[in-house]
């Protein structure tokens, strides 16, 4: 007999988490400063490392496939995809779908993708790659647990991965888990489909945080459940809670088959924990003042390390501008000393940076020109320039190891205690490298300021002392009646606290959705 053909499956990454309030466009341009990676280049710049890529061709090389990876595109969390990107980004994709006989595909996504036109991105593209190669075909997707998940996505997608990480750390196991899964659904061995249970929850009460609290045990009731005969995959999502759609917030999604009523009883399980815990949040959110007065205490003391401040709500891993003042001004009037404070995004503090020598004093307007109602105006500063360098950098820690990143020109500004990293592209900071590359060594500091919410301590809560957390009232900031929200679903936890949840239940089929297959 001749030998068997080789499955041949589509491959492409497309990852965008859009806030919808932030008044920045997502372009094409945004997605090339993270690179943008095509066929074979992303293949080799991408498959060795902790990419939900380098998951997929460990399968495939595996069992043999044939693959077609298409694109690698991952913009950093921003305004809405435009048209045209979308469209440019779609494009390589539907043509090998279009071109080619696929058996599966595989596909890395985000799930809170919001376009120009559309509020639902991933359910877009499943839509269309549906048009193509018709119901048949299975596909895979990976999902970041910040995904808001639609029912489009259930409709369309056969099977769902979610990282299970906060800071995420197993996108390549997410990556291999749902490849996994694909193959045995292509060798007919299993006819997997994905539930979805919600609760009327703007987000879960921490964010999807998995290092402490109630999520830990949710995740391992999720992978205890995944032993189960016919369960694929358990994914429980936090939500994404800066995007002003209809379908948002929390969900846990069980891709299975067999006794779905079974299945559907244990997401509800999950789900009714995040509802009872929705108020248990982990953190200690401090005011601007009240984290600069601990930093300028700390760095006076004999403790060792650092106190580690995150700007919870400055952090462009949410789609925040990342030029928020209203942190480094408080540190700067407390006197702090020994502290480093990253990233101010400022391109035009740059250029004007970069016309300047090393050494030299300079007195300019820093951050707070986006928009100044959230996180402060513009800081007229005075400091000594330390370093100028084109912002390349190489990853260190687990979530970034090997991958090449660049904040764009960038420069290091002195003031006062204060060793200030001033970028042109937004990003987080939740690698050491993205310190330590320009001359600024956060172990060596008394006092480190990150724009980060939770990836930061993957990286920086092993040299830190102590860390602490505050809310700058920049556009990621927990207090979310300072955003218009006009399309969200009502009644919906937090804006409405009194909310019967039995009656809920009772005229929202108890949050489940079930995708019919035929």
């Amino acid at each position: 007999m001749p030998a068997a053909r080789p499955f041949h499956v589509l491959t492409a990454e497309l990852l965008h988490e859009t806030n919808t309030f932030c008044q920045l466009p997502t372009t094409l341009a945004s997605f090339a400063e993270r690179g943008l990676l095509y066929g074979d280049q992303a293949i080799a710049a991408r498959q060795g490392l902790n990419t939900e890529l380098g998951g997929f061709l460990e399968v495939a090389h595996q069992h043999g496939w044939q693959v077609t990876h298409t694109v690698s595109a991952h913009a950093q969390p921003g305004g809405r995809v435009s048209t045209a990107c979308f469209e440019e980004l779609l494009a390589p994709i539907l043509a090998a779908a279009q071109a080619q006989r696929l058996d599966g595909i595989l596909l890395g996504l985000h799930g809170a993708m919001v376009t120009q036109d559309c509020d639902d991105g991933e359910g877009e593209l499943l839509a269309r790659l549906r048009a193509v190669v018709g119901p048949r075909v299975p596909i895979a997707i990976t999902l970041d647990p910040h995904a808001n998940v639609s029912r489009q996505m259930c409709d369309l997608a056969d099977i769902m991965v979610s990282f299970k990480t906060y800071p995420h750390t197993d996108m390549r196991l997410a990556g291999r888990h749902a490849a996994q899964i694909l193959q045995r659904t292509m060798a007919g061995e299993v006819q997997p489909r994905t539930l979805r249970v919600t609760r009327p929850l703007l987000e879960e009460a921490n964010s999807g945080r998995t290092d402490v609290g109630a999520m830990v045990d949710r995740i391992a009731q999720a992978r205890a459940y995944e032993a189960t005969p016919d369960v694929f995959a358990v994914s429980v999502n936090g939500g994404f809670a800066n995007a002003d759609i209809a379908e948002l917030g929390p969900t846990v999604l069980v891709t299975a088959q067999g006794d779905m009523a079974a299945h559907a009883a244990f997401a509800q399980g999950l789900a009714d924990d995040m509802w009872a815990r929705r108020a248990e949040r982990i953190n200690q959110f401090h005011t601007v003042a009240e984290a600069a007065e601990l930093c300028r205490v700390h760095a006076l003391g004999p403790q060792p390390g650092p106190i580690v401040v995150a700007d919870y709500a400055d952090n462009p891993g949410a789609g925040a501008y990342g030029d928020s003042t209203a942190l480094l001004a408080a540190l700067l009037q407390a006197g702090v000393q020994g502290a480093c404070f990253g990233a101010m995004v400022d391109p035009e503090a740059v250029q004007l940076l970069m016309q300047h020598t090393v050494g030299d004093e300079v007195t300019l307007p820093l951050g707070g020109k986006t928009d100044a109602r959230f996180g402060g105006a513009p800081l007229w500063l005075t400091g000594r320039l330390l370093h100028l360098s084109d912002g390349h950098y190489v990853g260190s820690g687990s979530m970034m190891r090997g991958l090449q990143r660049s904040w764009g020109p960038t420069a290091v500004l002195q003031v006062g205690g204060v060793d200030i990293l001033v970028v042109t592209h937004r990003a987080q900071m939740l690698d050491l490298a993205q310190f330590t590359t320009f001359g600024i060594h956060p172990a060596q500091k008394r006092v480190v300021a990150v724009k980060s919410m939770q990836h930061f301590r993957d990286a920086f809560e092993p040299i830190a002392h102590q860390v602490i957390v505050c809310d700058s009232g920049a556009l990621a900031t927990l207090d979310y009646t300072l955003l218009p929200f006009g399309r969200r679903p009502r009644p919906l936890y937090p804006f409405e606290t009194d909310i019967d949840i039995t009656a809920w239940k009772a005229t929202h089929a108890q949050g489940l959705y079930l995708p019919v297959r035929a």
